[in-house]
Parts: C-alpha cells; structure tokens; sequence
C-alpha cells in the first residue's frame, strides 16, 4: 500500500482526535478528577476507621498505608475504562460515531487516539491522589518510576478494554452490565483492600490470573515499595495483556463490527 497523502502517519487527525479526548473530561473536571478524589478520600477514611485501629501491619506497612496504592490505582484505571468507553457509547447512541469513522484515520490511530485520553485521565487522577496524600498524610512514592510505569500501564490497558466495550455496547444498559459484573468485580477482586498471600490457594490462583492484580500489585511496589509478586513479572503481564486488548480493539474497529450497518 502506497503512502497516503498525508503522511504515513495522520499526525494531525490522531493529535485531534486526542485532543479531542482529553477536552473530554477536562470540560468537567469536578466530575472526572475531583469526584474520583473525593471517592478515593472516602475510602480511606472509611477504611480507616471501621478497620483501621484494629487491624495491625499487611506486608510490613501500616494498614492504611497499605491500601492507598491500591485505592489510588483502582480509581485509575476505572477512570480510564469510562473515558473510552462513554466516548463511543454516547456517539454511538447519538448517531455521530460516523463524524469519528470518516475521518482517514486508520485503525491503529484512532486506538491511540482514544488512548491518548484515557491515559491522560488516569495520570491526571493519580497525580492528583498522590498529591492529596502527600498533603494530608505525608505518604510519599518509594520508586516512582515503576509506580509511573503501573499508572500509565493501567491506563492505557483499561482504555482498550473501554474500546472494546464501548463498540460492543449499543446502549447505555448494555455498557452498565459490562461495567457491574466484568470491571468492577475485576478491580475490587485484585488485592485492592487485602493481600493476596492472605487468600485460601484457590483464591490465591483465581486471583493471579486477574491482570488487575498485576496492576494493583505493581502500583503497591511503586508507592511503597512491598509486593505480593515481583514486579516485573507484573510488568511482563500487564504488558502482553495491553498490547492483546489494543490488537482486539483496533481489529474491531478495522472490520467495523458493530459500528457500521
């Protein structure tokens, strides 16, 4: 296939198309970032008071010291997956999904594209977090890179996974299903609020091929430097995993399964 006329790359319509998904959320900040804060800040607190004092040290570390990575990255990526996902659902439901489709850009970079925002929304929600409990609780990030690499990670694999979802969905019912019995258990069932090591064997091999628990586990190493796993057997299946989902999401979007009649 020759070269396109505006480059092998449309860096133009895929910078728009980011932009355009970042405006997104930006628009309505108190919703998209601020609420997230305000639930992760609840979860704390609530945490800690009903289980806090009389819960003693998980891994090594204070109990809810314990739990704020996994909070903070739980919020993350359920931020990720809804800017996607809410994106193509509601320009499906509306009938401008075409205004996106016609546009010559490839499959690959409009995947991008809505990763773009998707990323963009979980690293702003965790810097937020982080920033608040640094503030508040003095809790400071022991490896930040590794806990930047998860972040990202987690972005951009429960963007895809919003993509996926969002072109399967043809209704906002159909999304909330998805979003109930597939992300949620996913994401509070990943090491968020215990320790795997906890867990009776059968849990422990259920919970170990969830890739969230990779996620939530590489985090938890990042902020404060224990883990359940090593890191970078987590890096390596949060990795395979995202780049699975992306190779799914752009396939739909190549044929146009249920996107174009």
């Amino acid at each position: 296939m020759g070269v396109r006329r505006f480059g092998r790359v449309n860096w133009l319509g895929l910078g728009t198309l980011a932009k355009r998904e970042i405006l997104r959320f930006v628009a309505v900040w108190t919703q998209t970032l601020l609420a997230p804060l305000v639930t992760a800040g609840l979860f704390l607190l609530i945490f800690s008071i009903a289980i806090g004092p009389s819960r003693g040290d998980v891994m090594g570390v204070p109990f809810l010291t314990f739990l704020i990575p996994g909070i903070m990255t739980m919020t993350v990526i359920q931020n990720a997956f809804a800017n996607t996902s809410s994106s193509i659902v509601i320009s499906k439901v509306q009938g401008n999904i075409v205004d996106t489709l016609m546009p010559p850009l490839a499959p690959l970079e409009l995947v991008l594209g809505y990763l773009a925002g998707a990323v963009a929304r979980g690293l702003c929600v965790a810097v937020a977090i982080s920033l608040a409990l640094w503030i508040v609780l003095g809790q400071g990030v022991a490896h930040p890179i590794w806990a930047l690499t998860f972040v990202l990670l987690g972005g951009a694999m429960m963007g895809a996974v919003g993509i996926v979802a969002g072109i399967f969905a043809n209704k906002f019912d159909q999304m909330a299903a998805i979003t109930n019995f597939i992300v949620t258990p996913l994401a509070f069932l990943s090491g968020t609020f215990y320790s795997v090591s906890a867990l009776p064997e059968v849990l422990q091999t259920f919970t170990r091929v969830n890739p969230i628990f990779y996620l939530i586990d590489g985090a938890r190493y990042g902020m404060i430097g224990v883990s359940d796993g090593s890191p970078i057997l987590g890096l390596a299946v949060v990795t395979g995993v995202t780049l699975a989902l992306c190779g799914l999401a752009w396939q739909m979007l190549k044929t146009g399964y249920r996107l174009k009649s």
